[in-house]
């Protein structure tokens, strides 16, 4: 049985980055070299069926490797730490696309856990837009530290007030870390990191996403049905949809009950990894049934209740990922998150941006 303690450790060895305290100009996102590179090869690689051992070795080998600097500069980004009103620190990594910000501004994507998963978003956004794709601004929210996870804060921050007897055994047994911070984290982000982005690049205020895995697609589905109109599209990554005897249940049946009153349509996608569906992996495995359980069933039964809503107010997809878990699912669905958050610009769009340049 995979336990609490072996996904929380499954997350840092799958995203291990090391940062510097990085802070001021843009250009001074630096990461250690190797684990980067690791990120870079799963996701251009591995995701897409091309030979990256051969690549790996090749570039290991090359006479050159001694010269190359300890560190990687994620071009076009900038770090800065950010105190709330409520006293609480962040910091930020901010991407900005290369391309003259379009009429309306650039599309943004705010990404949680920002310490662990910016490189990843941030490097596939400029990918994407060498395509179809304009280009997408990547906000990273982290914590001020050197670690790809602060446990404590993004349990705070990402999680509703939870009755400490609806929850698994914690890690290491110790108890969990205060909760119930989630609704004063998105007023921070809406009302001081929004407004302080926006002056720092040009964004289009009907084109914000935000995107979050586990304790973080949590967040991303308690945001999206009790605030629906705080962002246009959420993506959420193996929501921890068990929290507090799976409380999210209960806000899913109030939003789908009033789905048609938003003041504008949304859109949601919901990825998980096959292994996550069997039952014996994360902290669910832990929970004794209860009857929220047996009716939320698994995250798959869940996407599928909200898809039978009818409305035009919101649209549903999910994604399942073969052969990932809760861990290593991540790169291959931060792809087709990018790609959800930014969908192709319109011939006829394209067309009259290419004659006004």
């Amino acid at each position: 049985m995979v336990t609490l303690d072996n996904e929380i450790e499954s997350l840092r060895v799958s995203f291990a980055f090391n940062f510097p305290q990085a802070r001021g100009n843009r250009n001074s996102m630096k990461l250690n070299t190797f684990p980067y590179r690791q990120v870079i090869y799963v996701v251009f690689f591995g995701v897409l069926g091309l030979p990256a051992t051969s690549y790996s070795q090749e570039v290991g080998n090359s006479e050159s490797e001694a010269s190359v600097s300890a560190s990687y500069q994620i071009p076009g980004s900038e770090v800065f730490d950010v105190r709330s009103k409520q006293g609480l620190d962040y910091r930020i990594f901010l991407s900005i696309p290369d391309q003259s910000p379009p009429p309306e501004g650039f599309p943004v994507l705010f990404v949680l856990d920002g310490n662990a998963y910016f490189p990843l978003a941030a490097t596939l956004s400029r990918f994407q837009a060498r395509g179809p794709r304009s280009g997408l601004v990547i906000v990273g929210i982290g914590y001020p530290t050197d670690d790809a996870f602060h446990m404590q804060r993004r349990t705070f921050d990402m999680t509703t007030k939870a009755d400490p007897k609806k929850l698994p055994p914690s890690r290491g047994g110790r108890g969990w870390h205060e909760s119930g911070g989630a609704d004063q984290f998105l007023e921070f982000i809406k009302n001081e990191l929004r407004p302080l982005v926006a002056k720092k690049v040009a964004i289009d205020g009907e084109r914000h996403a935000i995107v979050g895995h586990s304790f973080g697609g949590l967040f991303v589905m308690h945001t999206l049905f009790t605030h629906p109109n705080s962002f246009q599209t959420y993506i959420a990554i193996s929501p921890s949809g068990w929290w507090n005897d799976y409380a999210l249940l209960q806000e899913e049946k109030v939003f789908s009950r009033d789905v048609d009153s938003l003041e504008k349509p949304v859109r949601l996608l919901i990825e998980v990894g096959e292994l996550e569906l069997s039952g014996k992996e994360g902290p669910a495995a832990s929970l004794a049934p209860t009857p929220a359980m047996k009716e939320f069933g698994t995250t798959e039964d869940f996407a599928k209740r909200l898809s039978s809503v009818k409305s035009k107010s919101c649209e549903v997809r999910f994604k399942i990922y073969d052969g990932e878990s809760h861990g290593s699912v991540v790169p291959r669905a931060m792809i087709d998150a990018i790609r959800f958050s930014l969908p192709p610009t319109p011939p006829s769009a394209a067309r009259a941006r290419t004659a006004t340049n």
